[in-house]
Protein backbone atom coordinates (compact mmCIF):
# COMPACT_ATOMS: atom_id res chain seq x y z
CA UNK A 1 0.00 0.00 0.00
CA UNK A 2 1.75 3.16 -1.21
CA UNK A 3 0.06 5.55 1.24
CA UNK A 4 2.55 4.52 3.93
CA UNK A 5 4.94 6.92 2.18
CA UNK A 6 2.95 9.81 3.66
CA UNK A 7 3.70 8.84 7.28
CA UNK A 8 1.78 11.21 9.56
CA UNK A 9 -1.22 11.45 7.25
CA UNK A 10 -3.98 8.93 7.90
CA UNK A 11 -5.56 7.44 4.80
CA UNK A 12 -8.03 4.63 4.30
CA UNK A 13 -6.33 1.29 3.63
CA UNK A 14 -7.72 1.01 0.09
CA UNK A 15 -8.38 3.54 -2.64
CA UNK A 16 -8.58 3.40 -6.43
CA UNK A 17 -6.09 6.27 -6.67
CA UNK A 18 -3.36 4.75 -4.48
CA UNK A 19 -0.95 4.87 -7.44
CA UNK A 20 -0.70 8.63 -6.82
CA UNK A 21 1.91 7.98 -4.11
CA UNK A 22 3.94 5.70 -6.40
CA UNK A 23 3.95 8.34 -9.13
CA UNK A 24 4.97 11.02 -6.62
CA UNK A 25 7.79 8.81 -5.35
CA UNK A 26 9.07 8.69 -8.94
CA UNK A 27 8.94 12.48 -9.27
CA UNK A 28 5.65 12.68 -11.18
CA UNK A 29 2.71 14.82 -10.16
CA UNK A 30 -0.36 13.02 -11.50
CA UNK A 31 -4.02 13.98 -11.69
CA UNK A 32 -7.02 12.11 -13.03
CA UNK A 33 -9.21 12.79 -16.06
CA UNK A 34 -12.73 11.38 -16.37
CA UNK A 35 -13.01 9.12 -19.43
CA UNK A 36 -16.69 9.99 -19.74
CA UNK A 37 -16.83 13.83 -19.57
CA UNK A 38 -13.07 14.68 -19.56
CA UNK A 39 -13.30 16.57 -16.21
CA UNK A 40 -9.82 17.03 -14.70
CA UNK A 41 -9.18 16.45 -11.01
CA UNK A 42 -6.26 17.30 -8.81
CA UNK A 43 -5.86 15.92 -6.28
CA UNK A 44 -6.70 12.70 -8.12
CA UNK A 45 -10.23 11.38 -7.81
CA UNK A 46 -11.53 7.95 -8.73
CA UNK A 47 -15.10 9.23 -9.09
CA UNK A 48 -15.90 12.27 -11.23
CA UNK A 49 -17.43 15.24 -9.43
CA UNK A 50 -19.26 16.28 -12.62
CA UNK A 51 -20.83 13.09 -13.97
CA UNK A 52 -20.11 10.58 -11.13
CA UNK A 53 -18.40 8.15 -13.51
CA UNK A 54 -15.75 5.88 -11.99
CA UNK A 55 -13.86 5.53 -15.27
CA UNK A 56 -10.71 7.66 -15.15
CA UNK A 57 -7.22 7.90 -16.59
CA UNK A 58 -4.02 9.33 -15.15
CA UNK A 59 -2.31 12.37 -16.65
CA UNK A 60 0.89 14.15 -15.65
CA UNK A 61 0.45 17.68 -14.30
CA UNK A 62 3.03 20.37 -14.88
CA UNK A 63 2.60 21.41 -11.23
CA UNK A 64 2.66 25.06 -12.29
CA UNK A 65 0.05 27.58 -11.26
CA UNK A 66 -0.86 30.70 -9.31
CA UNK A 67 -1.02 31.01 -5.55
CA UNK A 68 -4.71 31.26 -4.63
CA UNK A 69 -4.24 31.73 -0.88
CA UNK A 70 -1.85 30.87 1.92
CA UNK A 71 -1.50 30.76 5.67
CA UNK A 72 1.33 30.63 8.15
CA UNK A 73 0.91 27.97 10.82
CA UNK A 74 2.20 28.98 14.25
CA UNK A 75 0.07 26.68 16.44
CA UNK A 76 0.55 23.41 14.56
CA UNK A 77 -1.38 20.20 15.15
CA UNK A 78 0.23 17.37 17.08
CA UNK A 79 2.95 15.76 15.02
CA UNK A 80 3.76 18.95 13.16
CA UNK A 81 4.42 21.23 16.14
CA UNK A 82 8.17 20.62 15.92
CA UNK A 83 8.36 22.28 12.49
CA UNK A 84 6.17 25.35 13.20
CA UNK A 85 6.02 28.02 12.02
CA UNK A 86 5.53 26.93 8.41
CA UNK A 87 3.61 28.21 5.40
CA UNK A 88 0.92 26.31 3.49
CA UNK A 89 -0.54 27.45 0.20
CA UNK A 90 -3.31 26.56 -2.23
CA UNK A 91 -2.15 26.59 -5.85
CA UNK A 92 -4.60 26.94 -8.76
CA UNK A 93 -2.96 24.56 -11.23
CA UNK A 94 -2.63 25.55 -14.90
CA UNK A 95 -3.66 21.98 -15.80
CA UNK A 96 -6.82 22.16 -13.66
CA UNK A 97 -7.53 21.48 -10.02
CA UNK A 98 -6.01 22.83 -6.85
CA UNK A 99 -3.07 21.70 -4.80
CA UNK A 100 -2.31 22.25 -1.12
CA UNK A 101 1.35 22.19 -0.18
CA UNK A 102 4.15 23.55 1.97
CA UNK A 103 5.55 26.82 0.62
CA UNK A 104 9.33 26.73 0.38
CA UNK A 105 9.82 30.49 -0.03
CA UNK A 106 10.65 33.10 2.63
CA UNK A 107 7.47 34.56 4.14
CA UNK A 108 8.27 38.11 3.03
CA UNK A 109 8.37 36.99 -0.64
CA UNK A 110 4.95 35.28 -0.66
CA UNK A 111 2.19 37.13 -2.54
CA UNK A 112 -1.26 36.05 -3.68
CA UNK A 113 -1.26 35.41 -7.44
CA UNK A 114 2.46 34.70 -7.69
CA UNK A 115 3.59 31.94 -10.06
CA UNK A 116 4.69 28.78 -8.26
CA UNK A 117 5.16 25.15 -9.05
CA UNK A 118 4.78 21.98 -7.05
CA UNK A 119 7.99 19.97 -6.77
CA UNK A 120 7.77 16.31 -5.65
CA UNK A 121 10.15 15.52 -2.77
CA UNK A 122 11.39 12.48 -0.90
CA UNK A 123 12.22 13.50 2.65
CA UNK A 124 14.47 10.75 3.91
CA UNK A 125 15.80 12.70 6.91
CA UNK A 126 12.47 12.56 8.77
CA UNK A 127 10.97 9.07 9.04
CA UNK A 128 7.41 10.28 9.73
CA UNK A 129 7.00 11.96 6.34
CA UNK A 130 8.71 10.31 3.42
CA UNK A 131 6.88 11.77 0.43
CA UNK A 132 5.43 15.20 -0.24
CA UNK A 133 5.59 18.14 -2.62
CA UNK A 134 6.54 21.70 -1.89
CA UNK A 135 5.56 24.93 -3.59
CA UNK A 136 8.62 26.60 -5.07
CA UNK A 137 9.25 29.59 -7.30
CA UNK A 138 8.25 28.80 -10.90
CA UNK A 139 10.75 26.89 -13.05
CA UNK A 140 12.42 25.21 -10.06
CA UNK A 141 13.68 21.69 -10.70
Amino acid sequence: MPFHYFGKVSFVPYTKVAEFADYLKNGKLMGTRCKNCREISFPPRADCLSCLSDEFEWFECSGKGRLHTYTIIFAAPTGFDDIAPYSLGVLDLDDGGRLLGWINIPEEEITIGMRLQAVPKIFEEVPEIKLYYSLEKANTT
